[in-house]
Formats: structure tokens, C-alpha cells, sequence
């Protein structure tokens, strides 16, 4: 297979440009179903998580489909006059799993800045984002609001705007078509329940104004939260 070794730098949108000459060019046919995730990691020398960020995009242009438990496979784009209105901005989007990285860097930061310098009040909004998390989770909403408010919660007691715009930037950017399939892949209401555990790890840590503790408490919620995208695709659904 024609495949070029990548350099490591915004990996999902390269893969993404290669699989789509390869099929441009019918290296794969419409219909054939694309190699498994980890052979076209082996051979492009980059992770399974970055190949699942290009083959996420790829599904938001309309290049391919993504069959759970079966493959992906490349879609009939002869009809196409024009790209998916979903599929908008996927050339300038981050990538998921580098914005859970960057998060993990700033955000744990912000968590033991909050346990330095955070006020009762600070503390307060961080309990009641909590608390509006578990009652959406117990109603089987999903608690975005509630998870939002608590991160913002967390920066706002840092008192600097550059940092709160930051991670303002970090939440914008999950509306974005590739984050937003990822989460639909990905994210289930059990998966939600660890996340509410982990909230409540980071809150003790601000709360004991122990900065060490809640920085490792963030640097544990990111670890997971990026585990939990790089799950297989079975274990995901699964859950």
C-alpha cells in the first residue's frame, strides 16, 4: 500500500489527507472496507488514537462510514455536488486528543492555583456544578452544563481573564464536528459517572487547599478522560 510515514505533527489531519488521495485515487473502492485502525497505525508509524481522529474526520466530510463491531468503509461520493454542512471548519479543528492534553497542562494549574488562592465562594459554584451534574446524570441527560461550569468555576478563582478565556477556548472548541462524533462515540452515562467521581476528587483536593493534590487529582481526570476516547471502538459501545 502506497502509505507515507508521517512527522509528528498534526497527525490526524495528515492521515486524514493520505486515506483520502488513496481513495480519490481507488486504492479503495467504493464499498471495501479500509484497513483495521491498528494495521494503518503500524504502517504509518503514529497511534491508534491519532488514526481514529482521521477516520472520525473523514466520516464527518462523507468519506467513509464507520460500522461498529465491522470497519470503516469508503462511501459513494459521485453525487456529491458539495462537502456535509457538518463537516464544516474539520481542516482548522484540534484535534480531540490534543485538546485533552493541552487541558491536562493548563487545567491542572488552574486546579492548584484554586486551592491556593480560591475563595468560599469559588468553592461553592464548584459544589453546585457538581451537584447539577449528578441531577442531570440521575435523569439520564447528559451533564455538559454542569461538567462546564465546574471547569470554569475552577478558573474563574484563579482570577486572571487570560487563563479564563484559555479554557473558555477548550469548551468552544468541543462543538467542533470531529470532537462532538467523538463524544457521540464515546461518552455514555456510565462513563459520566466516573467523570462525576472524578469532579468530586478535584473539589476535596481545592477544598483541603492542597495545590500538589489537585493538580494530580486534574492530571488523574484528563489521564482518564483521554483513556476513555482511546477505548475500542466494542469497549466503547459497550459501556
Amino acid at each position: 500500500m502506497p502509505i507515507q510515514t508521517l512527522e509528528p505533527q498534526r497527525l490526524y489531519r495528515q492521515i486524514a489527507e493520505q486515506l483520502r488521495v488513496l481513495i480519490g485515487k481507488g486504492e479503495f473502492a467504493v464499498g471495501a472496507r479500509i484497513p483495521a485502525e491498528r494495521d494503518l497505525a503500524k504502517q504509518l508509524g503514529v497511534s491508534r488514537p491519532s488514526v481514529r481522529e482521521a477516520l472520525i474526520a473523514l466520516e464527518v466530510e462523507g468519506w467513509v462510514e464507520i460500522r461498529t463491531g465491522s470497519g470503516v468503509y469508503v462511501l459513494d461520493r459521485s453525487h456529491r455536488t458539495a462537502p456535509p454542512a457538518n463537516g464544516a471548519g474539520t481542516g482548522t479543528e484540534w484535534g480531540p486528543l490534543e485538546i485533552i492534553r493541552a487541558r491536562r497542562l493548563v487545567e491542572g494549574e488552574t486546579a492548584a492555583t484554586a486551592a491556593q488562592h480560591g475563595k468560599r465562594k469559588d468553592v461553592d459554584a464548584m459544589r453546585r456544578a457538581i451537584k447539577m451534574m449528578r441531577e442531570l446524570a440521575a435523569r439520564n441527560e447528559v451533564p455538559h452544563e454542569g461538567d462546564r461550569a465546574f471547569h470554569l468555576a475552577i478558573v474563574n478563582a484563579c482570577d486572571n481573564v487570560v487563563l479564563t478565556e484559555t479554557v473558555q477556548g477548550f469548551w468552544e472548541s468541543r462543538q467542533g464536528p470531529i470532537f462532538a462524533r467523538m463524544i457521540d462515540y464515546f461518552e455514555t452515562m456510565t462513563s459520566w459517572q466516573a467523570a462525576i467521581g472524578e469532579h468530586e476528587a478535584i473539589l476535596d483536593a481545592i477544598a483541603a487547599r492542597d495545590p500538589g493534590a489537585a493538580r494530580d487529582a486534574m492530571h488523574q481526570h484528563m489521564d482518564k478522560f483521554h483513556q476513555r476516547f482511546s477505548a475500542s471502538w466494542r469497549r466503547a459501545k459497550a459501556a
